[in-house]
């Protein structure tokens, strides 16, 4: 008997253990009472992939103009991180193979011309999705996606490094693009 109850409680166990399994949050919505939401723009096509940054936010407020405004400068922000970050990988990475006699100073002046490249690059961010949502206090938010074009970037980092003089002397363009569409592979798998 104790056995045939042990072998009944092992099946209850693997049952309930496949359905958590399969159906993982239901069992949390059943559980607790908490629904799971899907976020605007969450799709694949959304996301930064080998070719293009893209970046998606909000913005909230009772105008509509603003509730605009702000989303776009939230995802402007977002945009230009990744920008920088990946940038400063691609030249870390860049700079690690380069001989230069004073690194400290060639980084210092890779990381001034990396605000340059993201400032000027941002002029040309594309708008590829908008969605507006009213309130029940009607206030509005707002959510957009942005995109920009990785040729975008890399020609205006070109054309900033190969005008700085120090940054000039070590500049191999080739490698350089080696190095950012490495970096930009990585944003594919991710």
């Amino acid at each position: 008997m104790k056995k045939s109850s042990n072998s009944l409680l092992a099946i209850a166990l693997m049952a309930t253990m496949f359905f958590v399994a399969c159906h993982p949050s239901k069992k949390i919505e059943n559980a607790t009472g908490a629904k799971e939401l899907t976020l605007p723009f969450s799709e694949k096509e959304y996301r930064s992939d080998s070719k293009t940054f893209r970046a998606k936010n909000f913005g909230k407020s009772p105008d509509l103009a603003l509730a605009k405004k702000i989303a776009l400068q939230n995802a402007k922000n977002e945009l230009s991180s990744n920008i920088k970050s990946t940038f400063k990988k691609v030249m870390d990475q860049y700079t690690n193979q380069r001989s230069t006699a004073d690194v400290q100073d060639y980084e210092n002046k890779v990381e001034e011309n990396a605000r340059e490249v993201v400032n000027e690059t941002l002029s040309g961010i594309r708008v590829i999705g908008e969605k507006v949502f009213q309130e029940p206090d009607k206030s509005y938010t707002y959510w957009v996606a942005i995109e920009l074009g990785k040729e975008d970037i890399v020609a205006s980092a070109s054309k900033t490094l190969s005008k700085d003089q120090k940054l000039q002397i070590d500049y191999d363009q080739k490698k350089f693009r080696e190095e950012f569409d490495k970096e930009m592979m990585k944003l594919e798998n991710q």
